[in-house]
């Protein structure tokens, strides 16, 4: 994304485009012993739908729990998550995990598939929690484990599978519900270079036909500039990335 002219059409697109989530005064204090540790400290964030975000950052600057506060795992200590519109603390327990079924795709950097499922059977669990027939459940999987190039390996258990192998079945099952927002920790991390280079067009596909939003937690430098936007987490808020020169 090196081209002015290019990175400026890219903007003008984006703020045309719904907002998928929203985040305003967020923040997560944490009782550390005798006083409180501030990991999120009044952060806003906006994400438009087709846009894809690159979150930055040390180890233990806060990604994690932004990831989680994002997916509504965890409460912010104040500040408000909405996605798709809905502010996320108005929804009570069963209703934001029927939410999150729907609109919030998660990727995990170990993928936390079900060992004891075969790979599609892992990939449709989101629309079988829905309520969804297993025989239509499993007929959309496979469509999208097609996409993400492991349609051969469904019937195959996590264990007989390679990493990047699991990381697609992961991915499967994050599209799935076809979600407004997909979170991602370490999409990547442990994928060799062809996988990884396959999975990034797979991003590209869906964040311009489907309008799926994006956010990823990383790492990887590649990975990060090839998404639309890199914010970097530091001292409890996002600001946007500023590459070092040498």
């Amino acid at each position: 994304m090196n081209d002015p002219a290019m990175t400026q059409d890219l903007a003008r697109d984006a703020e045309r485009r719904e907002v998928m989530l929203a985040c305003e005064g967020l923040t997560r204090i944490y009782r550390e012993g005798p006083g409180d540790l501030t990991v999120l400290d009044d952060l806003a964030l906006e994400v438009r739908a087709g846009e894809r975000v690159a979150v930055v950052g040390s180890s233990g600057s806060g990604k994690t729990t932004l990831l989680n506060l994002l997916g509504g795992l965890d409460h912010p200590s104040h500040g408000e998550v909405r996605i798709a519109g809905q502010a996320l603390h108005e929804l009570g327990d069963a209703a934001l995990g029927r939410f999150r079924n729907r609109h919030i795709g998660f990727v995990y950097q170990f993928h936390h598939l079900l060992a004891e499922f075969s790979a599609l059977e892992n990939a449709a669990l989101p629309l079988i929690v829905r309520g969804q027939r297993k025989k239509a459940a499993e007929a959309r999987a496979l469509q999208l484990l097609e996409r993400v190039g492991v349609a051969e390996r469904a019937a195959h258990k996590p264990g007989e599978l390679s990493g990047g192998e699991r990381q697609r079945v992961a991915i499967a099952r994050a599209l799935v519900t076809d979600p407004s927002l997909v979170l991602m920790d370490e999409p990547t991390g442990n994928l060799d270079q062809t996988t990884a280079g396959s999975i990034l067009a797979l991003m590209d596909e869906l964040s311009s036909s489907a309008a799926c939003a994006f956010v990823i937690v990383t790492h990887d430098p590649g990975l990060a500039a090839h998404q639309d936007r890199v914010l970097r987490l530091d001292g409890g808020r996002l600001a946007p990335d500023m590459p070092h020169h040498d």
